[in-house]
C-alpha cells in the first residue's frame, strides 16, 4: 500500500520550542488523527506538511513529493481546512466559485456546485454572515472540488455543535470511500477522532509518544482499579500512569495485566490524559 505521508525524524527548533525527531506514516486510503495538548507540536508539524514552514532537520513525503519547493500539481492534489474560514467575508458563494476557478487548474465547478447544494449553502449570503459550521462546510467544499487526494485539517471541529462535527465525520468517510484518498486532522475532541479514525499519532511536547492503529491501541490498554499495592504488582513495565485517590487507584496499564483487576475500557482521551498526566508509577 502506497503511503499519502511520510515523516521521518522531522525536527523544527524555535527559541521556545522544539519539535523533536517527528516520525510517523499515512497509509493511503486511511484517516490518521494527530493528538496532544496545546502546543504539543501539531499546527507545526501541519505547517511542515503544506511546506508553510522550513524543517530544520528530518524526511517529509507528501503523496511522493517533499512539501518544501512543492509543484503546482502537489498543490492540487492537496486540500487544506483549518479553524477559520479563508475567504474574505464579503465574498458569496458565487465569488468564492470564481477564485477557486482561478487558482486551480483541477476546479471541478460542477463538484463545487453539487456540494454547495449538499451543504445547504446560499449562494448570495456573505460569508460574514455564515454560522461557523456553514464556514466549515464552503472550506470542505473548496478543497474537495479540485481532485484534492490528501486532506490535511487542523481543528476544524473546534466551536462546531455536536450535529455539525458529525456531519464532518460523515464527509470525512465518505472521502476515503475512494482508497486513493487519505485524511490527516487535528482535534480537541478525541470521542470524534475515536469514531472516524484508522490510526492515532499522540504528539507530547514536540515529539512522538506512540503512531498506532486505533483498534490496536484500543485493545492494548484498560484502566485497572484497586489499591496501590495491587496495581503495584501489576509490574513497573505494565504500567503507564496512575491517579491516587482516597478510595484507592486507577491506572491505565496493557490488558494482559490489567485484566487480573477490576477495569473498564479505556478511550483514545483516557490513554493521552494518563499519558500526560498520570502520578509516577
Amino acid at each position: 500500500m502506497q503511503n499519502a505521508i511520510e515523516v521521518r525524524s522531522l525536527t523544527k527548533r524555535y527559541r521556545a520550542f522544539k519539535l523533536d525527531g517527528v516520525s510517523f506514516v499515512l497509509p493511503s486510503g486511511c484517516i490518521m488523527g494527530l493528538i496532544g495538548e496545546n502546543g504539543a507540536g501539531k499546527s507545526t508539524t501541519i505547517r511542515l506538511l503544506l511546506g508553510l514552514a522550513r524543517r530544520d532537520g528530518g524526511e517529509v513525503s507528501v503523496l511522493g513529493e517533499d512539501p518544501e519547493g512543492a509543484s503546482r500539481e502537489l498543490r492540487e492534489r492537496v486540500g487544506v481546512v483549518f479553524d477559520d474560514c479563508p475567504f474574505p467575508e464579503t465574498m458569496n458563494l458565487r465569488d468564492v466559485r470564481r477564485l477557486l476557478a482561478a487558482a486551480y487548474r483541477r476546479f471541478n465547478a460542477a463538484k463545487f456546485d453539487s456540494l454547495g447544494l449538499k451543504f445547504a449553502l446560499p449562494e448570495r449570503q456573505k460569508i460574514k454572515d455564515y454560522s461557523r459550521g456553514m464556514k466549515m462546510k464552503l472550506s470542505i467544499a473548496a478543497a474537495l472540488s479540485h481532485g484534492a487526494e490528501l486532506l490535511i485539517l487542523d481543528e476544524p471541529t473546534s466551536g462546531l455543535d455536536p450535529v455539525a462535527r458529525d456531519e464532518l465525520l460523515d464527509i470525512l468517510l465518505d472521502f476515503i470511500q475512494d482508497e486513493r484518498n487519505s485524511v490527516l486532522i487535528s482535534s480537541h475532541i478525541l470521542s470524534d477522532l475515536e469514531k472516524a479514525c484508522d490510526y492515532i499519532t499522540f504528539i507530547h511536547t514536540g515529539r512522538v509518544i506512540f503512531s498506532e492503529e486505533k483498534d490496536e491501541l484500543l485493545e492494548k490498554y484498560v484502566i485497572a482499579k484497586g489499591s496501590e499495592r495491587e496495581i503495584a504488582a501489576l509490574g513497573q513495565d505494565a504500567v503507564v500512569g496512575v491517579r491516587r485517590s482516597a478510595f484507592g487507584c486507577e491506572a491505565l496499564v496493557e490488558r494482559a495485566a490489567g485484566e487480573r483487576l477490576t477495569h473498564e475500557r479505556a478511550s483514545i482521551e483516557d490513554i493521552m490524559l494518563y499519558y500526560i498526566k498520570g502520578d509516577a508509577k
